[in-house]
């Protein structure tokens, strides 16, 4: 039987052209050592400020390095810090969202008071603040982006939660003894699959903006790392010298960031069985 969710985000051509182009920046980024003309680390300063051309596609940088191939290389460490910051609030958010939403009483009370904390700040501030005590670096960025995008991923697992708990089927296996973990596990955590999917998806799109702002204020990935919002920090002041350092790394964050919120709210349409068919 053909799957009615899958139908349904097959249909939706937005979402499709934003997995399309996922796919494509993905498979870039893996493939960045084959793909990748010249080492992105690579200083060559007899051939700094080039314009494109055949040796080099996008041009060169203040330093002489190839801007097509630190944009390659760059899409592996965007793409890394995103999945890593909210892989890691996804397993904090979902485990603290299905506990308050399961046993409610006070653990759902501090769980809530956390959150409207956390989502009391505006997103860069809380990253810079976590910034500011953990010091710039890669591992201190997937923190700041983490807790940035905890307080979402809490609350959207403790709504789903707190829908499924209140199903009869659910309510007669409590009844009948069942242990809590194996109703959340085979019972409560399918049901809250669907938004959590759909929520971490647009995450995604975020947490790429999120830790390129970081970086292009020089507080997330240091130099020479090839990082986009480091590229398009230091090519800003170079727009009319070589545009290209400015341009690409700025058009590659755009096109990703939309393409997690075009694909994120397809799941949503595709996995919520109210959406008109």
């Amino acid at each position: 039987m053909k799957n009615p969710a899958l139908a349904r985000f097959a249909r939706n051509r937005a979402a499709l052209l934003g997995a399309g182009i996922l796919i494509v920046v993905t498979a870039a980024a893996i493939a960045a050592p084959w793909l990748a003309p010249y080492d992105p680390l690579a200083v060559d300063l007899g051939r700094n400020f080039a314009g494109p051309s055949r040796a080099h596609l996008l041009g060169t940088d203040q330093l002489g390095r190839d801007t097509f191939s630190r944009l390659l290389y760059g899409a592996r460490v965007s793409l890394l810090l995103s999945l890593l910051s909210v892989g890691g609030a996804l397993i904090v958010g979902v485990v603290a969202g299905l506990m308050a939403a399961w046993y409610r009483g006070w653990v759902d009370a501090v769980v809530v008071r956390v959150v409207d904390v956390l989502l009391s700040f505006p997103d860069i501030l809380l990253a810079i603040a976590v910034i500011a005590v953990m010091g710039p670096g890669t591992s201190s960025t997937v923190m700041a982006v983490a807790a940035y995008a905890l307080p979402t991923c809490a609350r959207v697992a403790r709504s789903a939660a707190l829908n499924a708990s209140s199903h009869d089927f659910i309510m007669a296996a409590r009844a009948a003894g069942a242990s809590t973990p194996w109703i959340l596990r085979r019972h409560v955590w399918p049901l809250c699959v669907s938004p959590i999917a759909a929520q971490s998806t647009v995450l995604l799109g975020k947490a790429v903006i999120v830790a390129s702002g970081l970086s292009f204020l020089g507080l997330g990935v240091q130099p020479p790392e090839a990082e986009w919002g480091a590229m398009l920090s230091r090519g800003r002041d170079l727009t009319r010298t070589a545009p290209m350092g400015a341009f690409a790394p700025g058009v590659a964050i755009t096109l990703v960031a939309l393409s997690f919120s075009l694909v994120g709210d397809g799941l949503r349409d595709a996995m919520d069985p109210k959406t008109p068919r």
